[in-house]
């Protein structure tokens, strides 16, 4: 049974003495699930649709990529800033989760992997790669929305586990959801490595699942924690959902 966020926050004292602090944080997870899957947003939808010669535009193409690499890159960065595990052995599994999106053992991480996806569809990218580095910085350069959330993230993840959760839980979603539209016009972005390698390997399913057990360790043992947890989570799912409508909005002013 699905627990509503009312209720949750009305109980949270009762909640925070009793053995089932990580049910209700999973009930909570699974209504934000339900709520706010990316892959119902109305942008992907437009993607898919949206007129192929207008699509092709090079500086359309290169905006989409911007926005959409800035805020992977705010997450990438930040999760070095996640809070609470701070064990030995729990920064080694925070560990294996950075190193699959940053690995250098052949330089071939997930940032480069996307900008050669849009690279290849024609995109242009006006800037390079290693111009994503501050976020402050970064924040100069964008739309007010997406400098908005990438300012969020900044703020964010290193409060609670909530917003490491929910990125977690829904990047697989929209990756597929993304995939899926720049398919209609781009084939070939099936075989791009950012998406091929990633499904193949189930690299964002592991990561939802690892964010999951990791925050349910830590609100075991410090069931205090829930309420921020929880709020955390909320604010990321619900500006997920505007990052979303940005993206949207763009389409629509070049329609």
């Amino acid at each position: 049974m699905v627990v509503s966020l009312e209720i949750v926050y009305t109980c949270i004292f009762i909640i925070m003495q009793t053995q089932n602090v990580t049910h209700i944080f999973q009930d909570v997870l699974d209504e934000l699930y339900q709520i706010h899957l990316p892959s119902k947003h109305p942008f992907f939808s437009r993607l898919a649709l949206f007129p192929l010669e207008k699509l092709r535009s090079p500086d359309l193409l290169g905006e989409i990529y911007l926005r959409y690499q800035a805020a992977c890159h705010a997450t990438r960065v930040m999760v070095y800033f996640i809070p609470h595990l701070n064990s030995p052995a729990l920064r080694v599994r925070k560990l294996r989760i950075i190193s699959d999106d940053d690995s250098l053992s052949d330089g071939n991480t997930h940032h480069y992997q996307l900008s050669r996806a849009f690279a290849n569809m024609g995109a242009k990218l006006v800037i390079q790669d290693e111009e994503f580095g501050s976020l402050d910085e970064l924040q100069k350069v964008l739309d007010p929305t997406t400098a908005n959330f990438v300012s969020l993230v900044k703020n964010i993840y290193p409060q609670s586990l909530g917003p490491w959760c929910v990125i977690e839980m829904f990047a697989h979603d929209w990756m597929q959801a993304l995939m899926n539209a720049l398919a209609h016009s781009f084939p070939l972005i099936k075989q791009e490595e950012y998406f091929a390698e990633c499904f193949d390997q189930k690299v964002e399913e592991r990561h939802a699942q690892e964010a999951k057990e990791l925050t349910s360790m830590i609100l075991d043992d410090s069931p205090k924690l829930l309420l921020p947890t929880i709020e955390g989570a909320r604010i990321m799912a619900s500006e997920l959902d505007r990052f979303w409508s940005g993206l949207e909005n763009l389409l629509q002013d070049n329609k």
